[in-house]
């Protein structure tokens, strides 16, 4: 759901009102002639014909992709943010919602990012990214003492394009099973020192072993549904659940992202965001895209604009919870 920033006033407000600044008033965007050169359309023709002296301002457009990309860039105060992606229904873009995040992210910060799979069956987290390691989590699991550095751990990891770090998952879905709630904390934990924000992959299930670290662990979560009456329906169910066992700060706090979105669907989707939107912090809409259908790497180049953009809003979204968390007051 997008949002434009209104203009900043000349005048001061009424009596009794109060003024709620939308446009930072910095000198990045006071001063015309520290705006940045334009990177395409009008706005670049002008300042090219102008021998550089003449900078348009921005389009709310494009004040509005700034603040995007200022939100997904807010830096963590805790130190370490982790972020769980789920869904209680399979085939729904769970890993690849992880990788599109994780990646967009990353490409956008300077700390690390990595995501890891913590399917209990075999997971597809690995093949979303080229591989340049045969390790996955179990590997880990078993060096984890030898692990005291960031090489160390990166030697486990492989790294996309745009900088994102995946720790895949075993492929025999026989040794899977056995990655359990302590594996997933020993995991957490070494993934703690070293990498600003952690993504979790998750599985399917709410019952699985690690499920039950990964919620208690985690600090927000994203849930993933298709634009369907069943996968609507599942996705409500899981925040029945997580809301009767414990976890009601956790819904109140996620994120749900409606994907692949057709441009013509039978499905409201405007009352499935009013209806998730009336429980969880936000409601994102990524629209079907012919490169994430292939199920292969995850390439944000390779995008649609308006898919790009989609996930630009799931990041800032994600980004607004790495802030401090404003004091209750008493």
């Amino acid at each position: 759901m997008t949002e434009t920033s209104p203009r900043i006033q000349a005048s001061p407000p009424p009596q009794g009102e109060q003024f709620q600044e939308t446009v930072p008033l910095t000198a990045e965007h006071l001063l015309t002639n520290r705006r940045p050169e334009p990177t395409g359309g009008w706005r670049r023709l002008v300042w090219q014909l102008s021998g550089g002296k003449i900078t348009p301002a921005e389009s709310t457009a494009e004040l509005e992709r700034r603040t995007l990309i200022a939100q997904a860039q807010t830096p963590v105060a805790s130190g370490h943010h982790r972020i769980a992606v789920m869904s209680l229904k399979g085939g729904v873009g769970k890993t690849t919602t992880t990788v599109a995040l994780g990646n967009t992210l990353a490409s956008l910060r300077g700390d690390r990012v990595i995501a890891i799979d913590a399917n209990p069956d075999r997971g597809t987290l690995g093949l979303k990214v080229k591989s340049e390691t045969a390790a996955t989590i179990r590997t880990l699991l078993a060096e984890a003492p030898h692990i005291v550095r960031y090489a160390d751990a990166r030697a486990f990891t492989s790294q996309s394009p745009a900088r994102l770090e995946v720790l895949a998952s075993d492929t025999d879905p026989a040794v899977s099973e056995a990655f359990n709630a302590e594996d997933y904390r020993t995991v957490a934990g070494l993934i703690e020192r070293y990498y600003s924000i952690c993504i979790t992959d998750c599985g399917t299930g709410l019952l699985h072993g690690a499920m039950g670290a990964t919620l208690e662990l985690a600090d927000q979560i994203v849930l993933v549904s298709l634009v369907a009456v069943d996968g609507a329906s599942s996705a409500a169910a899981t925040l029945d659940w997580l809301t009767a066992h414990g976890h009601s700060d956790l819904v109140k706090n996620a994120i749900v992202v409606l994907n692949a979105v057709e441009p013509k669907s039978d499905v409201d989707v405007e009352l499935l965001e009013r209806h998730f939107g009336s429980r969880c912090r936000a409601v994102i809409r990524v629209p079907y895209d012919p490169h994430l259908k292939e199920g292969a790497e995850v390439d944000l180049v390779r995008l649609r604009p308006t898919t790009r953009g989609a996930y630009l809003r799931l990041a800032a979204a994600a980004g607004q919870a790495f802030a401090p968390r404003p004091e209750r007051s008493r």
